[in-house]
């Protein structure tokens, strides 16, 4: 049977410049190209979740617009369960500005529009969607009191947690105790362990505090450089894929949502580490959001031909 995996997140439409750097302050540049394809964290992770072959349940919200028509349509198209996607009446749509420089690193301005309305009362409804999952997946794209009402629900009824804290901000240590697998990249790290993550040796300063507080694991991604994987008892890097990087937007959520489905069709943590790995590293060679997220054919093939190599 194919994991069931209920998210909780945004949904976005992201309108993406291709430039050949980031433009300075009050500075008008040029750009390559212009693409307009969804995204949001939440519906990004969904799809990746999704394209991994689980069963994924989501709950958001998108505006009363043509990018929630487009939004739902794209989701649905996955297969993803969307009766607890709701249509805000009178608001936008949440939406994304990306400019995304020649390397393939990005900036991102977000506009939240119907991501603000997700509510506690809406989770509340959603709750035999919470408990009848193996797993629940968070952001932070979504206001906080839903997503921590959405981690107490599965918490207590014994559902894995993965938070994904993103865009970073402070976090209560009562929250991060119910998470199973903590998932965050450098800047989010050191915002919530008050740790500037430079190096291996200031990732795992940076992981041992946020263990201090009572999260079942850690997983720092550290683009080109890795992984690191923290627990109680152990703790461990794991080697980033090399590809030629096309654009990293969508690479964090891929990887996510790939690990979740690994975890759920029990594999170890260090497996599922792994084989997220390798689908964020074929996202990364592809422009856009969910556009970029692999199949599970293709990162199946990735991975035997980058282990024949």
């Amino acid at each position: 049977m194919k994991p069931r995996i209920t998210v909780v997140g945004s949904v976005n439409m992201d309108l993406v410049f291709r430039t050949p750097r980031m433009p300075a302050l009050g500075e008008t540049l040029h750009g390559h190209e212009f693409r307009q394809i969804p995204g949001g964290k939440g519906a990004n992770q969904a799809v990746a979740a999704a394209r991994q072959g689980a069963d994924v349940h989501f709950i958001g919200a998108v505006g009363d617009d043509g990018f929630g028509d487009f939004s739902r349509q794209t989701l649905a198209a996955e297969g993803i369960d969307l009766s607890q996607l709701t249509r805000a009446s009178g608001v936008a749509t949440g939406v994304a500005g990306i400019l995304v420089e020649d390397g393939g690193d990005n900036s991102i301005v977000l506009a939240a529009g119907a991501n603000a309305t997700v509510s506690v009362a809406q989770i509340e409804a959603a709750r035999d969607t919470i408990c009848s999952a193996s797993m629940l997946l968070c952001q932070l794209e979504t206001p906080l009191a839903t997503v921590t009402r959405a981690i107490q629900i599965a918490h207590d009824a014994g559902v894995k947690v993965i938070l994904n804290p993103a865009p970073a901000q402070d976090l209560d240590a009562a929250l991060l105790a119910q998470v199973d697998y903590l998932i965050l990249n450098e800047t989010e790290a050191a915002q919530l362990s008050q740790t500037e993550v430079t190096d291996q040796a200031s990732a795992r300063v940076a992981a041992e505090k946020l263990l201090a507080l009572g999260t079942g694991t850690v997983l720092l991604t550290m683009g080109g450089h890795g992984a690191l994987i923290a627990q109680a008892d152990e703790c461990h890097f794991i080697p980033a894929i090399k590809v030629n990087v096309v654009d990293t937007t969508a690479a964090g959520d891929t990887f996510v949502g790939a690990f979740a489905v690994a975890i759920a069709n029990g594999l170890s943590i260090a497996e599922a580490s792994r084989e997220a790995q390798y689908a964020a590293a074929l996202t990364v060679t592809r422009l856009g959001a969910q556009t970029s997220i692999p199949q599970r054919q293709e990162v199946l093939e990735f991975m035997a031909a980058q282990q024949a190599a």
